[in-house]
């Protein structure tokens, strides 16, 4: 069986690697504009299915993973900063609260409805200075990070805690979760 990731997230494909599994990556044609008065956690959902199907419906043989990431911070969405000046910004928003990362997950193939999976994980920041957050944002430079932050490196100390079912679906793809939607998927895993 084939197995494509719909993604261009260098995270995604690296985590997807540690599964062994053979797989390529097709970046899907996707907008990904929140709708009026949808949740964060809806248009997370939404989104996955949408780059898992127009994936498959390129390649109808293969299955096809898609995923899609947001973080919330009082029910506003916190996108990819993509400045220096913008990370910062966001990071100090977070000081002392509580963000919460949708990480849907959606294993799909053409002309069948697939699995889903949607994650919530809590990430209780600590108390940062400004000094404090521009000497990490120098330092890692999570510019393509939704949060402005990398859990799996030096973002780690921003936090007070992580709440989550899943260590690396706040890294962008819930690999418990993937890994049973797989193997329901007829796939061989350990």
């Amino acid at each position: 069986m084939q197995l494509i990731l719909a993604s261009t997230s260098r995270y995604r494909r690296e985590l997807l690697e540690r599964l062994r599994l053979p797989f390529s990556c097709i970046p899907p044609e996707v907008d990904e504009a929140r709708l009026p008065g949808e949740s964060i956690s809806a248009m997370t959902l939404r989104l996955a299915q949408a780059k898992a199907e127009a994936v498959a419906d390129m390649q109808p043989q293969s299955w096809v993973i898609g995923s899609d990431q947001s973080a919330s911070l009082d029910d506003q969405a916190l996108g990819k900063p993509g400045t220096m000046e913008r990370a910062v910004e966001q990071l100090l928003g977070c000081s002392g609260r509580e963000v919460h990362f949708f990480t849907a997950l959606v294993v799909a193939r053409h002309g069948e409805s697939g699995f889903t999976h949607l994650d919530t994980t809590v990430v209780r920041f600590r108390q940062l200075s400004r000094t404090e957050v521009e000497r990490y944002v120098q330092a890692e430079q999570p510019l393509d990070c939704a949060g402005s932050f990398k859990c799996e490196g030096l973002g780690i100390s921003l936090f007070e805690a992580i709440d989550t079912q899943d260590p690396t679906a706040l890294t962008g793809l819930p690999l418990i979760a993937l890994s049973r939607l797989l193997r329901t998927a007829g796939f061989q895993l350990p």
